[in-house]
């Protein structure tokens, strides 16, 4: 065990407390007694409040377990159902509309509409690519990925697909930047005369764009311009001209690349995507996020045999079209996302000797690391509000949401800021938020930020709510039930109504399959026709890609045809997704338990063994898919509830777990230092998952964490 501080009775392992003295304080204006003693004191006054509050999830979980199993056998009575809900004040009443009230919020969430990234804080190397991932390359998203229709051929470059590339991108400037006359496709040069730009097209006639406005700039000189600058749908688009390139050498009017504006928002994630278990886990987490703060973030890292070493990328200085000079945002706007209120952490023991909330500690950590960016030069800024952007997770209804406010608002007291600096993203990704979204809105109204759906963690509760009505449709099926389709209408739809439009985020969920780019570009799509303005992508490049999405659908206008439309019932949320299982034979039993169980393993695999948090996990069709505790989650709890009502058996769960362990341990068997699962299966990563699937029912609200971060602490003890 790492050695313990005392501070103000409280015990802080060591990692924790260096890190804090020694790294993070120096330069945030915050002196070593006021932190410890602000943060001390954030703890005596909530920690009281939250264990309430954990305490009454568990309380509503009980009464609406017990409902279901007194009605056990008879068909499912909806009316009867919703008065229990509004009993228990599980469903509480509605009040009178109003309009979030959120200040000073920089128009990368207020008035961009973009594709947003979420990266894991315990990776610099990853956290610096998302966070430079504002802008990305059109040509190198199109030609590395299958979103042409077929992956990249191995070997030397392809002048085929390299013609496909340019194609594309040709038709795509025609596309949003139509010219009066003629096409980009062909053209043989662009130049900038009298603040217009001109292109020379195929035929060698000047044509101006069809909508002037659409040019922002240039780099280089007018006449010969090195990059020219457009904008649609308030996102920018750069073409890159050298014709001394390789690239530009072949091309007509010299294009190398065209850049799209990608990534607008990125989140910085302490959780879901990250392993974090102890004092020397949560301060590398940390550790990034200052470096994010501070502007100094590196990583060194070895490609193509010689050491690489990846900064944050400057802002570009271009020319606006009357010449005077024009700065464009380098880096993604940064939010860090804080765990939820349930987790506690050994990183700190209060003077009763329990682990404190991991939340609380994160609110306080994470907003003093931000005090950091305020202080730098205005144009290096985060923020350039001043805005303190925290998203939180796992809320469970407005009394928690409220809960978060006054935290936050504490947090704000005890370091010296501004009431309402800290906004709020709040995830609607837990069934009593989603059913009382508006309240929970109201219970932000000053500080949230953005509203997003989450379908995984969503469904995970979905399950684990009604765990007891009886067993529930196929993990897939979920896609197109009732209660999914307007919970993803709802969101949107409380947002608009509480004033979002202008002011905060709409935000939808993650495209988890980061190889198949061509389906992300066929299907993603939906995600702005939705009235969303942001949607998680799960790489720099699937943002380049995803950014498209926004040029093709102007969101402000998609959510002014939104805003009047009927709002979807609660009775449509609350329809239970229940089979019958009459309707599956036994190879369907066992191929959807088998889907689960793989996914539970090869993620808990790496997250025990490896501390890795989130990765491309092969699923059972060897289809490399985005895995993190919130698909963890659904697929536990998804075998968890067929256990309970007997359409599978513990024997037959075991023998699946253990044939899913060794198709597994082959698709890792090139990684090195894998601990293979069979055939002994006594690791903590088999025994994980076994906890996980058989313990599924009496987990609270069906979360993954306690099991997980038991069993990575066991092992990381073992390891030593």
């Amino acid at each position: 065990m790492a050695a313990r501080i005392d501070v103000h009775g409280f015990q802080v392992d060591e990692p924790l407390y260096a890190f804090i003295e020694d790294e993070a304080l120096p330069g945030s204006g915050i002196g070593s007694e006021a932190f410890w003693r602000g943060l001390t004191t954030l703890l005596d006054e909530s920690t009281a409040a939250n264990r309430a509050l954990i305490a009454e999830r568990a309380r509503l979980q009980e009464e609406i377990d017990a409902w279901h199993r007194k009605r056990a056998g008879q068909q499912h009575d909806p009316v009867a159902y919703r008065a229990l809900l509004e009993d228990l004040g599980y469903l509480r009443p509605e009040g009178p509309d109003f309009t979030i009230t959120t200040a000073d919020v920089d128009p990368e969430i207020s008035t961009i509409a973009g594709p947003q990234l979420v990266v894991p804080s315990s990776n610099a190397r990853y956290a610096l690519n998302a966070a430079n991932a504002r802008w990305g390359s059109l040509y190198d998203a199109l030609y590395g990925t299958d979103a042409l229709g077929a992956a990249p051929p191995p070997g030397d470059y392809d002048p085929a697909r390299g013609e496909a590339v340019i194609a594309f991108a040709r038709a795509f400037l025609d596309e949003l930047f139509p010219l009066e006359n003629g096409s980009h496709a062909g053209a043989r040069a662009y130049r900038v005369v009298d603040g217009a730009l001109e292109v020379e097209t195929a035929d060698g006639r000047a044509s101006r764009l069809r909508s002037p406005s659409a040019f922002a700039g240039f780099d280089g000189v007018p006449a010969e311009p090195s990059g020219v600058l457009l904008s649609h749908n308030d996102l920018y688009v750069l073409v890159s001209i050298d014709r001394r390139h390789p690239v530009g050498a072949t091309d007509t009017a010299g294009i190398t690349d065209v850049l799209l504006e990608a990534a607008v928002t990125t989140i910085v994630d302490f959780e879901d995507s990250v392993a974090a278990v102890d004092a020397e886990d949560k301060a590398a987490c940390y550790r990034t996020w200052l470096g994010l703060m501070r502007g100094d973030l590196e990583a060194t890292f070895t490609k193509d045999g010689r050491p690489r070493t990846r900064r944050l990328a400057p802002n570009r200085t271009v020319s606006a079209p009357d010449g005077s000079p024009l700065e464009l945002r380098g880096r993604a706007l940064l939010l860090v996302r804080n765990v939820g209120h349930l987790t506690t952490t050994p990183a700190i023991v209060d003077p009763g000797g329990e682990e404190v909330f991991e939340g609380l500690l994160d609110a306080f950590v994470s907003v003093a690391i931000a005090l950091h960016d305020r202080s730098r030069p205005q144009a290096l800024r985060n923020s350039r509000t001043g805005a303190i952007y925290v998203v939180k997770p796992k809320i469970h209804g407005a009394q928690e949401a409220a809960f978060a406010d006054r935290v936050f608002a504490r947090v704000e007291s005890l370091l010296g800021l501004a009431p309402g600096t800290v906004k709020i993203g709040l995830m609607d990704e837990e069934r009593r938020t989603t059913l009382n979204l508006k309240e929970c809105v109201r219970a932000l109204a000053t500080r949230v930020c953005f509203i997003n759906t989450g379908f995984l963690d969503r469904t995970g509760d979905e399950i684990h709510t009604s765990m007891h009505a009886g067993p529930m449709i196929r993990k897939t099926d979920m896609k197109g039930a009732r209660w999914l389709a307007a919970y993803e209408d709802n969101n949107v739809d409380v947002g608009l109504a509480c004033g979002f439009a202008g002011r905060a985020q709409i935000g939808k969920g993650m495209w988890a399959a980061p190889d198949l780019m061509a389906d992300m570009l066929r299907e993603k799509i939906a995600h702005p026709l939705a009235g969303a303005n942001c949607a998680w992508v799960p790489s720099p490049t699937a943002a380049t890609l995803h950014a498209t999405h926004y040029h093709r659908v102007a969101v402000r206008e998609r959510q002014r045809a939104l805003a009047h439309r009927t709002r979807r019932g609660r009775d449509e949320l609350l329809e239970l997704a229940l089979l019958d299982p009459a309707t599956l034979d036994d190879d369907a039993v066992r191929a959807e338990v088998s889907n689960n169980a793989q996914g539970i393993l090869g993620y808990v695999v790496r997250w025990i063994n490896a501390g890795v948090g989130c990765s491309k996990v092969p699923d059972i069709h060897d289809v490399a898919l985005m895995e993190d505790r919130a698909t963890c989650r659904i697929s536990s709890q998804h075998i968890a509830n067929w256990l309970m009502h007997g359409v599978v058996d513990e024997d037959q769960v075991m023998e699946i777990l253990r044939d899913m362990a060794r198709v597994v341990d082959r698709q890792n068997a090139a990684q090195p230092g894998y601990l293979a699962m069979a055939p002994a299966f006594d690791g903590n990563a088999f025994q994980a998952a076994c906890e996980l699937v058989l313990t599924g029912a009496t987990q609270p609200s069906g979360y993954t964490e306690p099991v997980l971060h038991r069993r990575r602490s066991k092992q990381k003890r073992e390891a030593r």
